[in-house]
């Protein structure tokens, strides 16, 4: 791994994923000026040997680079090109995203960033907060070849590294495929295993014979054992997300004319789950409604109990 020159970069966005990332960079003795509307997220960020700025506009005075994890593309275009954005700033020469914003999101601000004198690198990431911690998050990149290969020494802290293709945009179509195909299968596994669990089976006797099956998928591998069998419902994802990424999936299907036959379901599903256990609930939570409505759970020593409290909301 080549580590970069540049002596500081900025980063906007401090959350879950945001912050661990940043400390990536960090370890790597990069030094990071960074801000983030979220004082308890900001102060992390510092706590682990990060410089807080208080405005986008900061930061662009001061550097060429800067990173982007924010919730959505609104928040993405404020933070860009708003009055007191980092287009204003004097020093800035590059944005990467690694956020999930959408295609047409990331194909906007290409093209007004490009106005600006700036380019605009598309690489959003996979993997949760245990990547973003470990540095083996998958990251997916789009852009010119020219601004992608100077900021892949950067992503390369963050995991592995895929370039998809030469424009923004691309970047984004191969996270929202990835995530489609993730969300799916939490939902349908839920379906599934909630059905088994009603049957009499037990869910981890389920889950060995499906993970040594052809119906093993990232929810019976890693998931269930991890997060929902324990009940710990902790995976650092939260349920309004999940449901933001598959809605911009089933949109960006519609714009290129391809129907989605299992795709509106999915999303019913999550939209379901978002309204009954919060956007803020972890998506594994997206088990709970099957369980409410089959009076079952999906735990190491399930309960038929119908008045059992699974239907507590999930923080």
């Amino acid at each position: 791994m080549t580590t970069p020159t540049s002596g500081v970069v900025g980063w906007i966005g401090l959350g879950n994923i945001g912050c661990p990332m940043a400390q990536r960079l960090l370890q790597a003795g990069i030094r990071i000026l960074g801000t983030d509307l979220d004082a308890e997220a900001l102060a992390a960020f510092t706590n682990a040997g990060g410089e807080a700025a208080n405005s986008a506009r900061e930061i662009a005075d001061q550097v060429e680079t800067v990173f982007l994890s924010v919730p959505n593309g609104a928040v993405a275009r404020t933070v860009t090109l708003g009055d007191d954005g980092l287009t204003q700033g004097s020093r800035l020469r590059r944005v990467v995203d690694l956020s999930t914003i959408g295609a047409s999101a990331a194909e906007s601000l290409d093209r007004d960033v490009a106005t600006a004198g700036r380019a605009w690198i598309d690489a959003p990431v996979s993997g949760g907060v245990a990547g973003a911690v470990k540095g083996t998050l998958t990251v997916m990149a789009s852009g010119t070849p020219t601004a992608v290969e100077e900021v892949a020494p950067y992503l390369e802290h963050f995991g592995t590294v895929y370039r998809v293709g030469d424009r923004a945009g691309q970047g984004q179509v191969m996270k929202l495929v990835n995530n489609y195909l993730s969300a799916a299968a939490l939902a349908t596994t839920s379906e599934a295993l909630v059905v088994g669990v009603r049957a009499g089976l037990a869910p981890t006797s389920m889950l060995e014979v499906l993970n040594a099956s052809s119906g093993r998928n990232s929810a019976t591998l890693d998931k269930f054992p991890r997060a929902i069998v324990p009940r710990l419902f902790d995976l650092g994802f939260s349920t309004g997300l999940m449901a933001k990424d598959v809605g911009l999936f089933t949109d960006h299907a519609r714009q290129l004319g391809v129907p989605l036959w299992v795709g509106s379901s999915i999303q019913q599903i999550w939209d379901y789950t978002t309204h009954q256990n919060g956007p803020h609930a972890d998506f594994s939570s997206i088990v709970q409604p099957y369980e409410r409505w089959a009076g079952v759970e999906v735990a190491a020593q399930p309960s038929t109990d119908t008045d059992t409290d699974t239907d507590t909301d999930t923080d």
